[in-house]
């Protein structure tokens, strides 16, 4: 036996590391370290410097994504098991920018609260870290270890704020629902991977394929626990529950951060096994995104329509979004590139528009205390740039031009109609009655701040919104108008075509 394992050592070779291609992670694991250390030997002088650490550290790991960029070759590691490409490349700016921009939000909520500061930041970039290699793995078990690296840290930062008891119950349902899903998604894994004889995704994919399509329930079996697995982590009906309760109970600054950054980590894993390995049946994956999508977009609106704590109308509203998100992957295999494409584009001004609502509410309760409907009444009265800056989020929500949030949904609109299946034009129409029903409660919001009455006893002497979140609200405020105003921006961005499936 010795001599065997001797002999397989000797004909082990170390595999060829490309480390321009990994930089952006390498620059986020330096940051993460320095966090750490910084806090060790600091401890509490260390406090005010972390956001801008953490913040530094997140843009300078946009310039190795800027030179992937420029250079414009795909680069492949671990035997296909890591790609860089343009698609990843455009999800990893996603996820650090996103993140950025939750920092901003950070600052001045982590620092007036009685919260742990440093471990706040090293924990966010930590899940950053995990995200940015969800985007390029495309191995089972890169997939897995980067969704275990995004999901921990945001298990312990949904219950950051210690001493609030919905805070400590939001966490702990999120751990629970979390290691539920990651059982069921590892077992879809081990299936996968038995029916593959690899973890490598396109592998997988060539030997579902020679199955055949019928006679293997083993197969129904894999894909549909995997998408269960993934379908927790972008909070879809019926693997939702967890979701209100925590982005009420954790800090907004969080809620705006698992909204956005982690949901969107979780469509990306849906992207990879979807597109690369499962979209050879689509008689098993379409149907069930099919049911996924439509009962998502229409509990999730249904729901918020009797919500009167916005930051819970948000969750059931993201609820929602995400059955919107979903519907691309019902005509997956009929309209591949354009549904990609447009799934992307969603996921990109999803991110602008969601986390300048949530930038807005965290503006907005600095003042009123609270997030419930009737305190925001006459808001325009006492804070009419607030006001107005919240309004254009929620007619982005909704799809009003010229706001990104329009040419978002027309490109989920176009992929399922030009798809021209039975289930793309079913979903279709249940995508446009739930864009009228989600109108109703977002006007409901708008209506409150500008023709309501000022709530008796509310305080509504001048505010100042600070520097952080001032600067966050216009790096989203641009963003969203310019989707929209300029959607060809976007387009050139998420044209991935043949090469995000490496043709």
């Amino acid at each position: 036996m010795l001599a065997v394992l001797a002999q397989a050592a000797e004909a082990f070779t170390k595999p060829v590391m490309d480390y321009g291609a990994i930089a952006p992670e390498l620059v986020l694991v330096g940051t993460v370290i320095l966090l750490a250390l910084l806090d060790s030997w600091k401890l509490e002088r260390a406090r005010a410097a972390m956001p801008a650490l953490a913040g530094i550290g997140l843009l300078v790991a946009l310039i190795p994504l800027a030179v992937l960029a420029a250079d414009g070759a795909p680069r492949v590691l671990l035997g296909g098991g890591y790609v860089v490409d343009s698609m990843a490349l455009v999800l990893k700016a996603l996820f650090i920018i996103s993140a950025y921009v939750v920092v901003l939000l950070s600052t001045n909520y982590m620092a007036e609260g009685d919260y742990w500061e440093s471990e706040y930041y090293t924990l966010l970039l930590s899940s950053v870290l995990g995200m940015a290699v969800m985007a390029s793995s495309r191995d089972l078990i890169g997939i897995f270890v980067a969704f275990e690296l995004l999901s921990i840290p945001s298990y312990m930062l949904g219950a950051w704020r210690k001493g609030d008891l919905r805070s400590n119950e939001a966490g702990l349902k999120y751990y629970l629902m979390g290691v539920f899903a990651t059982a069921i998604l590892l077992y879809g894994m081990s299936l996968a991977y038995g029916l593959g004889g690899s973890t490598n995704l396109e592998v997988i994919g060539e030997r579902i394929a020679s199955l055949g399509t019928d006679g293997v329930p083993v197969v129904a079996l894999a894909l549909l626990f995997v998408i269960v697995g993934f379908g927790f982590k972008v909070s879809a009906v019926p693997f939702h529950v967890w979701a209100p309760d925590t982005y009420e109970g954790a800090p907004t600054p969080v809620t705006a951060f698992l909204a956005v950054a982690s949901k969107t980590a979780g469509f990306v894993a849906l992207i990879q096994v979807t597109y690369f390995a499962f979209i050879v049946r689509p008689d098993v994956i379409e149907p069930a995104f099919f049911v996924l999508s439509a009962a998502s977009m229409t509990v999730g609106n249904l729901i918020a329509i009797r919500q009167t704590n916005v930051i819970r109308l948000l969750a059931y509203s993201g609820i929602a979004q995400a059955g919107f998100m979903l519907a691309p992957f019902a005509v997956a295999s009929a309209n591949p590139e354009q549904s990609l494409q447009a799934l992307v584009t969603y996921l990109v001004i999803y991110a602008a528009m969601n986390l300048g609502a949530f930038g807005a509410i965290i503006a907005i309760t600095r003042r009123t205390r609270s997030a419930e409907l009737e305190d925001l009444g006459g808001l325009f009265t006492y804070m009419p740039g607030l006001a107005t800056v919240f309004t254009l989020f929620l007619a982005s929500l909704i799809g009003i031009p010229p706001f990104g949030g329009w040419w978002a949904k027309f490109g989920i609109f176009a992929s399922l109609v030009d798809a021209d299946t039975g289930l793309g034009w079913a979903l279709a129409v249940i995508m446009a009655v739930n864009t009228a029903i989600a109108a109703y409660y977002y006007l409901k919001v708008a209506k409150a701040m500008w023709f309501d009455d000022v709530p008796e006893g509310a305080d509504t002497s001048p505010v100042s919104v600070p520097v952080s979140i001032g600067f966050a609200l216009v790096v989203t405020v641009v963003a969203t108008v310019l989707f929209g105003t300029l959607p060809q921006l976007i387009n050139d961005a998420t044209d991935f075509g043949l090469v995000a499936f490496g043709g």
